[in-house]
């Protein structure tokens, strides 16, 4: 099993509510690392920034009610639960995990 370091990234889950509303996408920072957080009525979601296609930011894209991120420069929809491309054009994406706790909402990244 692959050792996970954990990132606070909101305060509270009060806070990730108001800082990322349903529906919408958050780039996050860490270190190098750019991180696209979403927030859908599954919950939140953490995949890598960068689309796989050829390059864009999926946090200036959006998600739809499939739980899907679409990226902003041609529309690829990956699905955020698993990473695949709906049409699988292109690799698929980095997934990372996340977590609501009572004390913030944490994002794990592979050491």
């Amino acid at each position: 099993m692959q050792q996970l370091n954990w990132y606070k990234v909101f305060a509270s889950p009060s806070e990730a509510y108001q800082r990322i509303p349903k529906g919408k996408l958050q780039l996050v920072k860490v270190g190098k690392r750019r991180i696209c957080i979403a927030h859908t009525d599954n919950g939140f979601h953490a995949v890598a920034d960068t689309c796989p296609h050829l390059g864009a930011a999926l946090s200036k894209g959006h998600t739809n009610y499939l739980n899907e991120v679409i990226c902003p420069w041609h529309e690829y929809r990956f699905n955020l639960v698993h990473g695949t491309e709906s049409d699988q054009r292109t690799d698929p994406l980095e997934i990372h995990k996340i977590e609501l706790r009572e004390d913030g909402l944490f994002l794990g990244l592979i050491k």
